[in-house]
Order: C-alpha cells, then sequence, then structure tokens
C-alpha cells in the first residue's frame, strides 16, 4: 500500500494516520527491525526509518542518542537498506527520514533505486529544500516515490505554497520551532499551520514534534491527516532495562498511539 492509499483510507474511516519513527540500527541492526516490525503489529500505520547521522540539526536529544548508538555500533547505509526491507514485507508502508549528505555520498539515483528496490515508499527530508532538489526530484519521479519536504509556522505563504507544490504523499509540518522531542503539551501553532497548508492544496498533512502518548495523538488526530511520533517511541527501547522489556514498552505505546488516532472521528 502506498502513502497516499494510507491517508485516503484513514480520511475514508474517518481518522488521523499514525507514524512511528525509528532509527536504523537501534540498538542493533536487527534490534531495530524487531522494533519497528513491533510498532505495525501494535497499530502504527506508516513506519518512518531515520538514517543515523553525526549532525542530525533537527532531532532532538533521544533521536541523537540512538543514532549515535546505531552509528557506534557500526551501521551503514546498507544495514538501513536491509532493515527497510524487513519491514516493508510486514505490508506497512515504509519512509525514509534522512539527511542530504548521506543520498548524495552514495548518489542520488543510486539511492532512489535501491531504496524503491527494498520496498521504500518514500523519503523525509529535513534539510533539503525544493529549490534545491533537482536531482532528487528527477530520481523521485524516475523511481516513483513519494517526497516529504517540510513546513513550519516560519515559512512565508509563498515558500509555504512553493514547498507542498513538490511535495508528494505528505507534508510534514513542524509544530514548534526547535528539535524533536516528546513535550508535556503539544504545540498551539500546529493548527493553525495545518490551516495554511489546507487553504492551498489538499495534500495530507503529517505533524511531527512533541507528541508523547494516545491522548496527544488524538488531539493533534483531531485537526492533522497524520500524528508522527519518534522521541517516545524511541525512548522506550532507549531506557529500557534489556530488549524484550523495551519491546514490550514499545508494543504498548504503539497501540496506545494508534488507539488515540482512532479516537476522534473528523
Amino acid at each position: 500500500m502506498s502513502i497516499s492509499e494510507v491517508f485516503e483510507k484513514a480520511r475514508a474511516e474517518g481518522r488521523a494516520v499514525s507514524v512511528g519513527c525509528m532509527p536504523a540500527g537501534f540498538p542493533t541492526v536487527e534490534g531495530s527491525i524487531a522494533a519497528m516490525i513491533a510498532m505495525a503489529e501494535a497499530g502504527i500505520d506508516v513506519i518512518e526509518v531515520e538514517l543515523p547521522y553525526s549532525d542530525p540539526v533537527m532531532d532532538g536529544p533521544v533521536i541523537q542518542r540512538a543514532s549515535e548508538i546505531a552509528l557506534a555500533g557500526g551501521v551503514r547505509t546498507k544495514d538501513t537498506l536491509r532493515a527497510i526491507e524487513a519491514v516493508a514485507r510486514t505490508g506497512v508502508p515504509v519512509v525514509l527520514m534522512t539527511y542530504w549528505n548521506p543520498i548524495e555520498r552514495y548518489g542520488v539515483d543510486a539511492f532512489a533505486r535501491d531504496f524503491a528496490a527494498a520496498g521504500g515508499a518514500g523519503l523525509v527530508t529535513p534539510d533539503l529544500i525544493p529549490d534545491e532538489a533537482q536531482e532528487w526530484l528527477a530520481a523521485s519521479d524516475a523511481h516513483q516515490l513519494d517526497r516529504t519536504f517540510l513546513v513550519s509556522p516560519s515559512s512565508t505563504d509563498e515558500r509555504l505554497a512553493m514547498t507542498v507544490a513538490h511535495c508528494r504523499g505528505f507534508v510534514y509540518a513542524t509544530a514548534v520551532m526547535g528539535v524533536t522531542g516528546a513535550r508535556e503539551t503539544t504545540s498551539t501553532a500546529a493548527p493553525a499551520l495545518v490551516a495554511r497548508v489546507r487553504a492551498v492544496s489538499d495534500i495530507p498533512v503529517g505533524v511531527g514534534l512533541g507528541v508523547r502518548d494516545g491522548a496527544q495523538a488524538a488531539e493533534v488526530g483531531s485537526f492533522a491527516d497524520g500524528v508522527i511520533v519518534g522521541s517516545a517511541l524511541v525512548r522506550c527501547v532507549l531506557d529500557a532495562p534489556d530488549e524484550a522489556a523495551g519491546l514490550a514498552s514499545l508494543r504498548a505505546l504503539s497501540a496506545d498511539l494508534a488507539r488515540g488516532v482512532r479516537a476522534v472521528k473528523r
């Protein structure tokens, strides 16, 4: 199922889509595969795999720490592709969140080819803007991949419209100015940002940064098409005394988030 089909199905059900993020290779490559499969089995609609990177400027301390552990364990891009292939076999769509340097180093078209062959659906590129993405735009067209750029509360109306016009699958609305991380309350800026996107496009809008539980997922899902959760899920594994406890905690939170996006009919 493609990303667009997931959003269309959820829209027909009158609910939002849950998107759960986990770095590949954290705590190990096999451990990350097990974690993402557990998230899918617990009801998360879309798995967002993060490619570990040494300078993750958007990510907060929890995901930074997980990426450091993955890199220290020797994870490579080929391992991330292997993890994507394993998770995609579950039938749950997989998107990759990645900073741009690793893709340029791999080769943009070659990466798009190998990513599509692994079953990946599209890329979220936080540090790539459409103005400078000609190579990626061409490669994503050639290999039929979705592309998700970011908009934020500080985006001008002109820039927001231009960015959304280059997205396919969904657009990522960063609900706060700052790095990722679970918060006590969700952003008050998010509804206004979603409304600004809806004024210029009917593309699904995913809201990220800050959601930590099912109640907050329900709150965000009442106005957004997708609820993106990263740090709270990663913390389940990071804080666990062992792998089994981490997977159990991860399953419980994933199920809570899945219930949250289904609790509010839109």
